[in-house]
């Protein structure tokens, strides 16, 4: 008989190609994963490896079988997901992921409030980008994940929770006041700073870029340079080196450096839907939607209590 023990680790195998590492993932020893994988495979009648000095592979029969016990596995999640939160809405451990760009300025705004609601859910973080997000949920490695919509992925539905606009991000000396609206084609790409390949907001900005110009006589030469986090985008535009895209939810933090000033864009302003996203067959629906409501609720409130504060 198959058991989940053996599915666990030849999903293990499949992704890391190696049976040490594929071992230490599962905290077992490597002979004990060895033999539970010749187990499955006697049950099986088949070969679902091929053994190589330093790594292994998968056969074709093989892959397709890992294919299938990655479904096996995550309903079996699911069903343990099911009987465990039945007893209450946010209660237990939930895996959250968020996209880097998100994370450092939402975080702060909704944990104080799922703490003080949900005392008894136990919140697991992990920020990454989008693409391993999206491959942990389908794993069941993730509850959810908090990233930029539409995914256009099957296998997962989302769940839309608010419009976060883009601002120019420029130096402080920049002739133009902070109410003035800008056109694309007063963006010199030349100095455009985005983050580095892999991440979506400098999909998201490259592409408003592109789609704004065309048809317009708009030179996008010179280099767009790319960092690893916000944090540093804003410290080289708050240094001259350039300007940025920057969503709203971040500049309302990243305000406090007088070196940096926001600038609007013109008209349909460019931006992008944050969501929540989780594998379809999910029975944690009803706590999604509540974590839902609660950023939307931390969303809307935060930048007014700052204007108040501001006034105040």
């Amino acid at each position: 008989m198959i058991t989940l023990r053996q599915l666990r680790y030849l999903s293990a195998l499949a992704r890391h190609g190696h049976f040490g590492r594929a071992a230490e993932a599962c905290a077992v020893t490597q002979p004990a994963l060895s033999m539970q994988i010749r187990d499955l495979e006697r049950t099986l009648g088949v070969a679902v490896v091929e053994r190589r000095p330093g790594n292994v592979m998968l056969t074709d029969v093989g892959r397709e079988i890992a294919r299938r016990a990655e479904e096996v596995l995550t309903a079996s999640r699911d069903l343990v997901d099911f009987a465990r939160h039945r007893s209450g809405l946010l209660t237990g451990r939930l895996t959250l992921g968020v996209i880097p760009s998100l994370a450092p300025y939402l975080l702060p705004r909704i944990l104080p409030t799922l703490q003080s609601r949900f005392p008894e859910l136990r919140l697991e973080l992990r920020e990454t980008q989008t693409r391993q997000l999206v491959e942990d949920i389908k794993s069941g490695g993730l509850d959810a994940a908090m990233l930029a919509l539409p995914l256009g992925e099957p296998d997962i539905d989302t769940l839309a929770l608010f419009e976060d606009l883009f601002l120019l991000a420029v130096p402080s000396g920049d002739p133009r006041r902070e109410h003035t609206r800008v056109a694309v084609e007063e963006i010199d790409q030349s100095r455009l700073i985005l983050l580095e390949d892999g991440h979506c907001l400098r999909d998201q900005a490259l592409a408003f870029c592109a789609t704004a110009a065309r048809g317009r006589n708009v030179v996008a030469g010179g280099a767009v340079f790319g960092a690893s986090s916000l944090t540093t985008v804003m410290q080289m535009v708050a240094g001259g080196y350039g300007v940025t895209l920057i969503p709203q939810i971040a500049a309302d933090v990243e305000r406090r450096d007088d070196r940096v000033k926001f600038l609007r864009l013109e008209n349909p302003e460019p931006g992008r839907t944050i969501g929540l996203a989780f594998r379809r067959t999910s029975p944690r629906k009803v706590d999604f939607a509540a974590l839902g409501e609660v950023v939307k609720e931390s969303v809307d409130v935060a930048p007014k209590k700052a204007a108040n504060k501001k006034q105040g």
